[in-house]
This record gives C-alpha cells, sequence and structure tokens, in this order.
C-alpha cells in the first residue's frame, strides 16, 4: 500500500508517542507499505515551530527533514497538478495544508494515514 503520512501522525511516530494508534503503527512498520510525506508537511512544521506551536518537537524542521532522510519514508514535491486539485476541493476543510494533502493523494492515488476526521470526509482514501 502507498501511504502518504499526515503532519501529526509523523511527529507522533517520531516521538513514539502514544496517541498513535495500533492499526496505524502496524501499517507503518509494515515494510511492504511504501511511506511517503509531503514537503508541504515540512513547511507546516516549519511554521508551526517558529510560532512556538510545537513544544513537544523541540528541534524543529531540521531535525524533522533529518529524520526523514534516515527513514524509508519519501519525500512527494508539491506539483502542479496538485494545486489544480486544491482549487476543485470542496471547502469542508479550510486547513491549506490539509487540502494540498487531500491534493496530492488524489493526484498520485495514496492513501492518507490520518486521525483528522475532516481530511475522511473527501473522497480520499484514509486509514488510522
Amino acid at each position: 500500500m502507498n501511504l502518504l503520512i499526515d503532519t501529526h501522525v509523523a511527529l507522533w511516530m517520531f516521538n513514539e508517542h502514544e496517541n498513535l494508534s495500533t492499526s496505524a503503527k502496524e501499517y507503518l512498520m509494515d515494510e511492504s507499505n511504501f511511506l511517503y510525506i509531503s514537503i508541504a508537511t515540512a513547511w507546516e512544521i516549519a511554521i508551526k515551530h517558529s510560532l512556538g506551536k510545537l513544544t513537544d518537537f523541540p528541534g524543529g524542521v531540521s531535525l524533522f527533514l533529518s529524520q526523514i532522510y534516515n527513514s524509508p519514508i519519501e519525500i512527494i514535491t508539491i506539483l502542479p497538478q496538485h494545486v489544480e486539485i486544491v482549487e476543485k476541493l470542496p471547502f469542508i476543510h479550510k486547513d491549506p495544508f490539509d487540502r494540498l494533502l487531500i491534493a496530492t493523494a488524489k493526484s498520485e492515488e495514496l492513501t492518507i494515514i490520518t486521525v483528522d476526521e475532516n481530511i475522511r470526509k473527501y473522497d480520499v482514501d484514509c486509514i488510522w
């Protein structure tokens, strides 16, 4: 399965956080799955860290990127077709980073691993 990791899931994964579901852990640890993360997630982390909103992840985006580089996770860049899909999405969810993740998942045929109920309201495959 090709999985796109939502921001909170990535942070929880790198912090071995208790909020990561048993099912999510199994999907993330299953070596037959391919793991992807959007560069928009790193952008979101950089913004949140600079605002002091990531107290449980003090290393900021540098540490986050370092952990990705030392993992089997592949970074997906933002492509024009992702932005075109964002424009067509209904406004169920107004978070621009999540909307871009949804568009990326739709474009690249990825399943989003997320706890976010708003993302689950879109026509996109999700697991938790």
